[in-house]
């Protein structure tokens, strides 16, 4: 009894690791959000930037800092000499005289050294806020949510491109093993064809040539069934690296997607009007982003050339004189930059320049984002058309080749002309799934170029 439930645990992972083996384009996308490498570093640039935001909040607070000093010198810091005679006014001299003996005066003649603040220790406390500083500390905290808006939109890109590169592989995946499904196809129908052909060289009616030109045409097509899984391997391997899978072996699920009913289902951008906002857009927000930042700098380049007010109070102890004392203290600074007025003038002007220059390429570019997305328009337009084009060539193509080869069998055409149209049934069914990839991906550009769906 152990050993069947063990099996069928077994057949229950086993079924569950296939199943995991096999991704639709959702879940390929969902990977590559979380495990793309290039995507986690705009994640952490954004984080950065919420950090740096943060730490420009700070410098509206007083700043406070401590200061800490014991020294020990080899001789004192102060030093004098004094002759107590001299310190003693004529009056004083007298009454001295009365009350001590000669000897004892005429020693405050010589002179007596006095020596001060050989060692000690120093400490204080201060706080220092901040009145005005040319409105840097306000314009500071401005870019820097500047800087984090500029780092979340830059996500944004960093995803768009993602999905998209993402996107692509899949589909490069999906256009390979659609064109494998052919490839078998196609070896079938040559087997079908070089029975017929084997079986009417045997019965003299038709020329061993034509069975020859059957297996050069089968040898071809083993050879594209060769390059098709090497492809394939290759883009798995890349989309494996690109979305952060352990392992290349894996399928993707692409089973209806080239059914007519899938590719009649899909809209036709042609019906639809082009519509889209582009202040909604990441690239034109960026721009905005830019000619807001050049501003600020502007201001602040002009903030550090005015005066600045502060206001502190401190506590300090000493003990320089062999006895601790202890006080408070407040005080006021203003601080005036003169002499970095004359470079000053300077940086303002220049900085006049650079938020005149981002003005200029905030307007240039949007025109090129627009012309952009109207060439993401016509793209998709003329993908869904191509579509429909390679969705008629294959019904024309099929219609032939079954031509073809009701004329082989009835002996009016050769054998030549039987391959060539199924040559040509095969490049249609390729270019159909071409046209189909070619289709998503355009349909992806145009979503992230508007950052809209179409709509009638």
């Amino acid at each position: 009894m152990k050993k069947i439930f063990v099996v069928i645990i077994c057949c229950i992972c086993c079924e569950m690791a296939a199943a995991q083996t096999s991704y639709t384009l959702e879940q390929i996308l969902n990977i590559a959000r979380m495990h793309n490498i290039t995507l986690r570093n705009a994640y952490h640039a954004y984080d950065a930037a919420i950090e740096q935001r943060k730490e420009a909040f700070t410098k509206y607070f007083p700043s406070i800092s401590g200061t800490g000093l014991w020294f020990n010198a080899n001789k004192g810091m102060a030093q004098t000499t004094v002759t107590p005679s001299e310190m003693i006014s004529p009056e004083m001299g007298a009454g001295l005289a009365q009350m001590f003996p000669a000897e004892a005066l005429a020693a405050l003649a010589n002179p007596v050294s006095i020596s001060m603040m050989k060692n000690g220790t120093i400490g204080s406390l201060m706080a220092v806020q901040p009145v005005f500083a040319g409105g840097q500390i306000v314009n500071a905290n401005r870019l820097a949510k500047v800087g984090e808006d500029v780092a979340n939109l830059q996500l944004q890109l960093s995803e768009n491109e993602v999905e998209k590169t993402a996107e692509q592989y899949f589909w490069q995946i999906v256009t390979l093993q659609e064109k494998m499904k052919t490839v078998a196809a196609v070896e079938a129908m040559l087997a079908d064809i070089h029975k017929d052909v084997d079986v009417a060289v045997r019965a003299g009616v038709a020329l061993r040539n034509d069975l020859l030109q059957v297996d050069l045409r089968q040898n071809e097509v083993e050879s594209q069934k060769l390059k098709l899984q090497n492809g394939i391997n290759i883009v798995k391997l890349l989309l494996a690296q690109y979305c952060g899978l352990s392992s290349s072996d894996f399928t993707i699920h692409s089973s209806e997607l080239l059914s007519s009913d899938s590719i009649n289902a899909q809209p036709n951008y042609a019906l639809y009007t082009l519509n889209y906002e582009l202040n909604t857009l990441p690239e034109y927000q960026l721009l905005q982003k830019q000619v807001e930042a050049a501003a600020l700098q502007k201001k602040m380049a002009v903030g550090q050339n005015l005066p600045s007010i502060a206001v502190g109070a401190g506590f300090n102890y000493h003990n320089l004189l062999d006895k601790n004392r202890a006080f408070g203290m407040v005080f006021a600074t203003v601080s005036i930059p003169i002499s970095n007025w004359w470079g000053g003038s300077h940086a303002i002007k220049r900085k006049k320049i650079e938020y005149q220059r981002a003005l200029d390429e905030q307007q240039d570019k949007a025109q090129l984002l627009e012309i952009r997305i109207q060439n993401a328009w016509n793209n998709v337009v003329e993908a869904r058309q191509q579509l429909g084009i390679a969705q008629r060539s294959i019904e024309q193509a099929d219609e032939n080749l079954r031509l073809h080869r009701d004329y082989y069998r009835a002996g009016t055409c050769k054998m030549s002309d039987l391959l060539e149209a199924q040559l040509l049934y095969q490049q249609s069914l390729d270019r159909r799934t071409d046209a189909y990839a070619q289709y998503q991906i355009r349909q992806l550009e145009y979503r992230q170029a508007t950052g809209t769906a179409a709509t009638e």
